[in-house]
């Protein structure tokens, strides 16, 4: 599958990929219970990873980039790349997405404008559906409901803010982003995605992450080279690997296939 053919209307051939990707042969018509099957898959498969942003690779905020790194590379990214390119697989099955732009917290504090994209998904209800925060909820949380929302990773919230409709998304009484309602292309986030990945600033400069959820419901992470195992229970076991080591770990844990560790000089 070549790079026009990955997103061309999202061609049959480009879609079946992605669902081969991801590991859902058939998703069948749109559906609450379809989306929540896809967002899980998503979540198992496709790696949470800052990876680009120090191996010196162009972050392209493009429909058909996006889908091909996921597909065609066999890689990750943050939110702006799985998100986009999630939405893509979505609408290409049916589904009604739009994008939102978030605001992530830091502490008590919300970030800037279009920090983080999420979806919003409408079926007979809208859905937030998100695969790009790294430890989110693993199902889509109801954009209408205002009550605790049970998810296997924890009780989502999601409380009103202000009068333009935004909305505070809560983790277990945490706050995690502040969500606004009004759809955006996905170029309206291409300022803060360069600041992201360009600026030293931004904590994606700080080092290297690589997160994935494990097949046991709990989550591997690779943070430069120390391997962190995080059971469902909360508990972590941790491991400092070699350079090696670390690489062979990004094969057997993500199944990415890199030729140096991110960050060190090309030979």
């Amino acid at each position: 599958m070549d790079h026009e053919d990955v997103y061309e209307g999202m061609v049959p051939a480009a879609r079946t990929a992605y669902l081969e990707r991801i590991g859902v042969p058939d998703p069948g018509e749109p559906s609450a219970a379809g989306l929540a099957r896809l967002q899980e898959a998503h979540l198992r498969a496709v790696p949470f990873e800052n990876l680009s942003v120090h191996l010196r690779e162009p972050i392209v905020l493009d429909p058909a980039a996006l889908v091909a790194k996921v597909v065609d590379r066999r890689r990750g990214g943050f939110c702006y790349e799985l998100n986009g390119a999630f939405a893509e697989l979505l609408t290409s099955l049916g589904y009604r997405v739009s994008l939102l732009a978030a605001r992530v917290f830091d502490g008590e504090r919300p970030g800037p404008p279009f920090d983080h994209l999420a979806l919003r998904v409408d079926l007979d209800e809208p859905w937030l559906v998100d695969v790009g925060f790294g430890r989110f909820t693993r199902h889509p949380v109801r954009l209408d409901g205002r009550g605790d929302q049970s998810d296997p990773h924890g009780t989502a919230l999601l409380r009103p803010y202000g009068d333009d409709g935004d909305l505070d998304v809560l983790l277990d009484g945490v706050p995690q982003y502040r969500v606004g309602r009004h759809p955006h292309p996905l170029s309206d986030f291409t300022p803060t995605c360069w600041w992201h990945a360009t600026s030293p600033k931004s904590p994606f400069a700080r080092g290297t992450t690589c997160s994935m959820l494990a097949a046991d419901g709990g989550r591997t992470t690779l943070n430069g080279t120390r391997l962190v195992r995080t059971a469902p229970d909360g508990t972590r076991a941790e491991e400092e690997l070699t350079d090696a080591d670390a690489l062979s770990a990004y094969r057997e844990h993500f199944g990415i296939v890199l030729d140096r560790l991110p960050g060190a000089v090309p030979a």
